[in-house]
């Protein structure tokens, strides 16, 4: 993609509006404009980025055996009215009605719409376990929206529901899910510490919370020094062929949020700290299957209430989340996973046909090997181009000037590490594929 021709409305300073690094970063970079209060469009960098997280996500729950439907983001009140949650989730829920005065709601989640799709369908205990997932916008009226998408009011959300004959298959499913999310959040290149946690109004007994360890994150969270050095790629293995996990999530080590710290059980060497929630799951049992009647023929030919979870990951809220991790004074750090694009291609001598035509040549070679590759062709000033390409982040940037093209030579710059080497022009299209 060229610069010149790409709409990113980036910022020099700071917007008045923004608190915390991510939002301010955000807005600066020009991945998102507020539209109203908590609610954001995404702007072509912004939405590349919530894509590359939106398809880690999805890849994860789909080989943890998790099937992927799609469920509207306007709900009927009957079915909340039926499970008793009505009146209980409180003024986050947004209340509409349609013009034939019936009852509707933006949907803040979807426990009642599976649990209907499913007794509706599944009739059998031969159908079970079974996990459906979506990835959908939700709205919850938050009364002080403000952090940016950390804490908006219109979010894309993945929720996935669990359905089994058994608590002890129930725990099973929900052990699966904690080894995905383990997974998941060690593909985006985060450390995200799963710690015990309230269940809030979604119920239920048996609930983690995954928070990613931030200085800026909203919550105070306690946990065991193991996790300062445990790989989560390789301690949550991989699953078996019957999707049953190498992990247990209760014999995980000791972390837990503020809500559900216990000075008793924890080690002598606790660490504390402060984190930023990335996904929340839950086992709640018969909780929604009983009062909704999600009911199948077991083994002796009776009726059962299935056991349910329910497993959420904000993936809008993982943008805000990735970049409070991974920033420094000049601007974001991308994870290389999740990067809008690979490499930053910055021509240092714009008006020198040549090393334009050298350029142009390199985007050209980089794109055709598949390199995800943004490449800064404006007539602006090096410093400025440089400045720009700190902001937003990219892993790699590749510069381009007169002199280096009369030695054959580009610069390389790390933009995690801020290291800079000068690696021959005719190698950089190789070395960027290693």
């Amino acid at each position: 993609m060229r610069l010149s021709s790409y709409f990113l409305p980036t910022l020099k300073e700071t917007p008045a509006e923004a608190q915390i690094t991510s939002h301010i970063l955000m807005l600066r970079a020009g991945m998102v404009r507020q539209g109203a209060a908590g609610i954001y469009s995404w702007l072509p960098l912004g939405l590349r980025v919530l894509k590359k997280i939106e398809n880690i996500v999805r890849e994860e729950q789909n080989r943890a055996g998790a099937q992927e439907i799609l469920m509207p983001t306007i709900q009927s009140s009957d079915l909340w009215q039926e499970s008793g949650r009505y009146e209980d989730y409180g003024k986050e829920m947004l209340r509409i009605e349609d013009r034939h005065g019936r009852a509707m709601l933006f949907g803040p989640t979807n426990e009642e719409m599976i649990t209907d799709i499913f007794r509706r369908e599944v009739k059998s205990y031969r159908d079970l376990p079974l996990n459906l997932y979506h990835i959908q916008w939700k709205f919850r009226d938050e009364v002080r929206p403000r952090f940016g998408v950390m804490r908006g009011r219109e979010f894309l959300m993945k929720d996935a529901y669990s359905f089994d004959l058994s608590a002890e298959d129930g725990v099973k499913s929900y052990n699966a899910m904690f080894v995905s999310y383990l997974r998941t959040f060690a593909r985006l290149g985060l450390k995200a510490i799963p710690m015990r946690a309230d269940t809030g109004p979604i119920g239920g007994d048996l609930s983690h919370e995954f928070i990613i360890l931030a200085n800026t994150g909203e919550s105070e969270v306690f946990y065991d020094p193991a996790f300062e050095t445990m790989d989560p790629m390789v301690d949550a293995g991989t699953a078996k062929d019957d999707l049953q996990p190498t992990v247990d999530a209760w014999t995980a080590p000791y972390a837990a949020t503020e809500e559900m710290h216990d000075a008793t059980l924890a080690p002598d060497n606790l660490i504390t700290g402060r984190g930023i929630e990335v996904g929340h799951i839950f086992f709640f049992g018969d909780k929604y299957s009983a009062p909704m009647g999600a009911t199948v023929q077991g083994p002796d030919g009776k009726p059962v209430a299935v056991q349910m979870g329910s497993y959420g990951v904000g993936v809008s809220r993982l943008v805000g989340g990735i970049i409070e991790a991974c920033h420094d004074e000049n601007g974001i750090v991308w994870p290389e996973p999740v990067a809008p694009f690979k490499v930053g291609l910055i021509n240092l001598s714009a008006k020198d046909q040549s090393v334009t035509d050298a350029c142009d040549k390199l985007y050209s070679d980089l794109d055709s090997a598949g390199i995800e590759v943004l490449y800064d062709d404006r007539n602006e000033r090096a410093g400025a181009k440089f400045a720009n390409m700190d902001l937003i982040g990219l892993p790699w940037q590749i510069a381009l000037g007169k002199r280096g093209f009369e030695k054959g030579m580009v610069e390389l710059k790390n933009r995690k590490t801020g290291e800079r080497w000068d690696v021959s022009l005719d190698d950089i299209v190789s070395q960027m594929k290693g």
